[in-house]
């Protein structure tokens, strides 16, 4: 039987290169970029300030996400209390008009902050791939912990062993070649390595 996350993750190979301070990293990322290599990711045990400017990537366009996420909000608050003030059960509060919009601002307000946040959180969650069970290839177990590890994809286009002497140049105090997946699945990690056995 052929496990269906076979059928559709994409099985590459990785170059890995691991540094043991931020320095040497800036430095290889540098040069991996310019040499023309497809960096895949660069994993860090904490947040690196201009690692993404390094890297090339672009800046994030979750603020728009937020203010689509807001404006929701508002609109769902103003328009659900204006049907229900005005149409669904009109009552008159001391002479106030059925339409009071100043009465409607805090409920408002709250309803846009919360559309805002849980819907920028989602997001996050699912453009960063961390949603809670969702499993992604380790490709070294200390990289949550003190390395810095850079993955470069190995396409038909390269030679491997010319990526490896390339590497070795940037000083890492680590090498390796493996093969993974791309995407991230939901599952187990002990499950892995039987996994695994199944793609060998």
């Amino acid at each position: 039987m052929i496990n269906i996350r076979t059928q559709i993750m994409a099985i590459k190979k990785f170059a890995i290169a691991c540094y043991d301070d931020e320095a040497p990293l800036f430095d290889a990322v540098h040069k991996v970029r310019h040499s023309g290599y497809k960096l895949h990711d660069v994993y860090t045990p904490f947040p690196v300030h201009g690692l993404d400017q390094a890297m090339g990537l672009k800046e994030t366009d979750l603020h728009v996400a937020g203010f689509i996420f807001g404006i929701t909000g508002t609109s769902t608050a103003l328009g659900f209390m204006s049907w229900i003030f005005t149409s669904d059960w009109p009552i008159n509060y001391g002479g106030k008009p059925f339409f009071s919009l100043p009465a409607m601002i805090p409920i408002t307000f709250e309803l846009t902050v919360m559309f805002a946040a849980v819907g920028m959180v989602l997001t996050y969650c699912y453009l960063n791939q961390i949603m809670p069970g969702v499993k992604k290839h380790v490709f070294h177990p200390r990289q949550s912990d003190d390395l810095f590890v850079v993955a470069i994809e190995i396409t038909e286009g390269t030679d491997e062993a010319e990526l490896m002497n390339f590497l070795n140049t940037t000083k890492p105090v680590e090498t390796d070649v493996q093969i993974a997946e791309e995407g991230w699945w939901y599952g187990r990690f002990d499950k892995e390595e039987e996994y695994q056995k199944q793609l060998a």
